[in-house]
């Protein structure tokens, strides 16, 4: 039976914290609903009513693009481990660049890994928890470190023009692309 609450309980947190990956839904009118998954030690819970997590440069910035549009976000995890148990987390989310002057604050919950672009930050609206019966039981392996390892070896210059390229989602709706590049722990204590 699925439950619901408005905020993020102690539970929820320590449920979340075990994690190593999750999935993130986006949508914004007339686009393609994007759900990607994510992992690498990059979600935080900031507050009851507030998640963020890390963001590294891939293929596109699609949810960017619809937040800046749409705003609206859902946040899967999944615990493949026992207890079964599967948590949404619904809310408005809102993409936070290097540039941004609330970087250097939001940046230091995190440890900064090279291909960092943003940090997306979500106030949470509501929490719904369900079985997950249906889930299998599976265990981590290790994480991949092929995307970290691609970026930490581009050239900076050549990096920021490409993904400042990518001001588009693949719908043609406008992005915010990040010209910061963030190489190993350059800027991990947060600044730019």
């Amino acid at each position: 039976m699925a439950e619901f609450t408005d905020h993020l309980t102690d539970d929820h947190a320590a449920m979340i914290a075990r994690q190593p990956v999750f999935f993130v839904a986006t949508a914004a009118p007339d686009a393609r609903i994007n759900l990607s998954p994510k992992g690498y030690d990059s979600f935080r819970v900031l507050g009851p009513k507030r998640v963020a997590w890390l963001d590294l440069a891939g293929s596109g910035n699609e949810t960017n693009a619809h937040l800046l549009a749409d705003g609206r976000i859902t946040i899967m995890m999944c615990n493949f481990q026992q207890p079964a148990l599967i948590l949404r987390i619904y809310g408005r989310g809102r993409p936070v660049l290097p540039a941004d002057p609330q970087w250097q604050d939001l940046s230091r919950h995190f440890t900064l890994l090279p291909g960092t672009r943003q940090i997306f930050d979500i106030a949470v609206e509501s929490v719904q928890t369900s079985c997950g019966w249906g889930v299998p039981v599976m265990t981590l392996d290790h994480e991949r470190t092929t995307l970290t390892k691609y970026h930490a070896q581009q050239d900076p210059e050549a990096w920021a023009a490409r993904y400042a390229a990518r001001d588009r989602s693949i719908d043609g709706l406008p992005g915010r692309p990040t010209d910061r590049y963030i190489a190993g722990d350059s800027l991990a204590d947060g600044s730019v």
